[in-house]
């Protein structure tokens, strides 16, 4: 909405459609619509077409509804996204609709018009496209028709803009009763293309797939060259009274104060923080009108079920830099919040109403630095925040040329605590057994790093990997994005000998998660030499890898955890070579040592805070494993007078189990440690080694 550069542009290839039936072409519409936020937000919105198909039990030619199933995004939907029914039998529901009251019922009724028995479930809006005498329709929730439809002349701001060609109808939740009254506008006006659905977002039809396309497009770009124009020369949000951090204290902050929300609000259900400054939130959280509109809460439906009533604005001031005032005043603020949502949800509940949920707030506005989103995963974090990007903009251009009008509390309550909302919820998966945690991993890409990020992101964890080694870094953080989703993982290049990489490496953790609840440190090297051999350089790189960056790193952690007050898991990969000396290894065995020292100590001082701190020693890990690559590998063997094809069956044979150890094997144990299996243990030593007397810790 800033100016006409910043249309949409036809992304319509007939070269791609050609030969295309109606449900791909309907396929395609939608993953162009959805690729752009400032048409519709993730999830937001659907898209449906009237297909001609063989019915399954006659052989007949049947009308079927093809239109995106409950829970989907239309730009990322596969064709088994869409819901199918025949559209004869929503026809029929019409006779046996009994009228407001009965609306969820509606909903039960859906699946009894199932065609071909696709098994996605039809979403609330299926009669909204259903009941639309025409091909195709888009339902989307494009900020500048949004910014329109929650202004307080909505409806001549609609006419205004569009004249005949789109109408207006006023605020309607989602449901049965919806799509009657579109059905009823469409009839009643052949000629208007479509509709404006007042603080809600826009619909449009055409009966052929490119064409409704296309007028989605230019209905959007009508709205936003007109705020364009409309806006030029205009104070946005009263103007500016703050004036954003650069960039590099922008993190800082963000930094410090988002392991602080977070320990504030995570004592019953783990939260994964989002960070973002882009311009227009900096736009918003430096203005005049900040906290009148923010109170106001968000419009769209779909807007307020991800970012709740209303964010939280912190007093922060860049000026001052009162940060630490800030963070002193958080349980206060924070009170507060709960406080007023405790009673927004006691002034709107019903005899029926679920038992209130989660009173903390979603999204906290900082001025000079942006906006923290905080949610029960990475993903929903990341899109709480974009969601709310997509209310700064409605906000943006409704109290620009008019009077922005959030959602109704009422009405709001009545989406958030909708019984069918609820059942849904009900039906969501038990969360996995670190779904909520943060994992910090030192030599993460390697053999034994790399088995403990994944049995973490298999267990519902986010993980950050540091590493020294660029190359293998982003194989690994691509390899894990593919396979665990690129929410979930990050990666940082830090040497853990130099305490400004470290610290930068936390940071990093921060602004990306929120906050740190596993450590794994395990970054290593390797040498062997006889003690009278053993340079001073050797030593030192030794004890500062595998001693001084034990403590760097485990001294950043904790105080992140103590920080955060929601206790914690350290897990120290050491060594056998830590319990058992080695002929040739002095300079790596007394580093071990240390670690398994540093780790009881750690753990004393832990205890207090609920911060446990564990030890695993493995041996001759080989597969994967970086150190035992080249000179390592090289000394082992001719020390025991071996070949290097042999060293893995030497091992396996001097084990009382006989058996190799895998980085698969050195992760469970890492695992143990920092589930709640453990939540009893502190100051242990797990030896995975498959079995060595000489290293017994007893």
């Amino acid at each position: 909405m800033t100016g006409t550069s910043h249309l949409l542009d036809n992304r319509w290839d007939d070269a791609k459609t050609a030969g295309m039936n109606e449900s791909e072409l309907l396929l395609y519409r939608s993953n162009l619509l959805g690729s752009d936020k400032r048409i519709t937000n993730f999830g937001g919105g659907n898209t449906s077409a009237k297909v001609t198909e063989k019915d399954p039990l006659t052989g007949e030619d049947v009308t079927v509804l093809w239109v995106k199933g409950s829970g989907g995004d239309v730009g990322s939907i596969k064709l088994d996204g869409f819901a199918t029914l025949y559209q004869s039998k929503l026809e029929a529901l019409k006779g046996i609709y009994r009228g407001l009251a009965y609306e969820d019922e509606m909903v039960g009724l859906l699946p009894h018009c199932t065609f071909n028995l696709n098994p996605r479930a039809a979403s609330i809006d299926t009669p909204l496209h259903a009941y639309v005498p025409y091909t195709h329709v888009d339902h989307m929730h494009p900020d500048a028709i949004i910014a329109i439809a929650a202004s307080k002349n909505s409806k001549e701001l609609t006419k205004l803009i569009y004249g005949d060609e789109i109408g207006w109808l006023p605020w309607k939740r989602p449901g049965f009763e919806l799509g009657l009254r579109l059905s009823k506008f469409a009839n009643e006006n052949p000629n208007a293309k479509g509709v404006v659905l007042e603080s809600h977002g826009l619909f449009t039809w055409a009966d052929n797939a490119k064409d409704c396309y296309e007028l989605t497009l230019e209905i959007i770009n009508k709205a936003i060259a007109w705020f364009a124009k409309e806006t030029e020369g205009k104070a946005i949000f009263g103007g500016a009274v703050a004036s954003s951090a650069d960039a590099e204290k922008r993190r800082a902050i963000a930094a410090r104060l988002m392991p602080e929300i977070r320990g504030r609000i995570g004592k019953t259900e783990s939260k994964i923080g989002h960070f973002d400054d882009q311009p227009a939130v900096l736009e918003f959280v430096n203005s005049a009108n900040l906290k009148p509109l923010a109170a106001l809460g968000t419009s769209c439906p779909d807007h307020f079920l991800r970012t709740k009533i209303r964010p939280l604005v912190l007093d922060y001031d860049p000026a001052a830099d009162n940060i630490d005032a800030v963070i002193a005043g958080l349980d206060a603020a924070l009170d507060a919040y709960r406080a007023d949502y405790a009673a927004y949800y006691e002034r709107c509940k019903h005899p029926d109403s679920p038992a209130m949920r989660d009173p903390n707030a979603v999204v906290y506005l900082v001025p000079g630095v942006g906006m923290i989103t905080f949610a029960r995963d990475k993903a929903t974090a990341r899109i709480s925040g974009e969601f709310y990007v997509n209310a700064i903009n409605v906000m943006r251009g409704a109290s620009t040329v008019s009077t922005y009008v959030g959602l109704d509390e009422q009405e709001a309550f009545d989406i958030e605590y909708w019984l069918l909302e609820e059942a849904k919820l009900q039906r969501m998966p038990k969360p996995k057994s670190l779904a909520g945690r943060i994992a910090f991993i030192t030599g993460g890409a390697g053999g034994i790093g790399s088995a403990t990020a994944a049995r973490y992101l298999r267990e519902g964890a986010v993980v950050m990997i540091a590493d020294i080694d660029q190359k293998a870094l982003d194989d690994t953080v691509a390899s894990f994005g593919r396979a665990f989703g690129k929410d979930n993982i990050r990666g940082v290049i830090a040497n853990v000998t130099s305490e400004s990489d470290v610290e930068k490496a936390f940071d990093e953790t921060l602004l990306a998660f929120g906050g740190i609840d596993i450590l794994v440190s395990n970054a290593g090297i390797s040498s062997a030499a006889p003690f009278e051999e053993t340079t001073l350089e050797t030593w030192d790189r030794n004890i500062a890898i595998l001693a001084t960056g034990y403590f760097l790193v485990s001294r950043s952690a904790y105080r992140i955890m103590k920080t955060q007050k929601l206790g914690g898991s350290i897990v120290f990969i050491a060594s056998k070579n830590g319990l058992a000396a080695s002929a040739g290894a002095s300079a790596y065995c007394t580093a071990k040592a240390a670690e398994i020292h540093l780790a009881r100590c750690l753990a004393l001082e832990g205890a207090p805070f609920g911060i446990r701190v564990n030890t695993i020693n493995p041996d001759a890990v080989l597969r994967g494993s970086k150190i035992w690559q080249g000179e390592w590998r090289q000394q082992r063997a001719e020390s025991n007078k071996i070949g290097e094809d042999d060293l893995e069956e030497f091992y396996r044979n001097r084990s009382l189990l006989k058996r190799s150890v895998f980085p698969d094997d050195i992760a469970e144990a890492a695992f143990f440690f920092a589930a709640d299996l453990s939540a009893k243990s502190t100051g242990n030593i797990i030896n995975v080694d498959a079995g060595n007397a000489i290293s017994f810790t007893r």
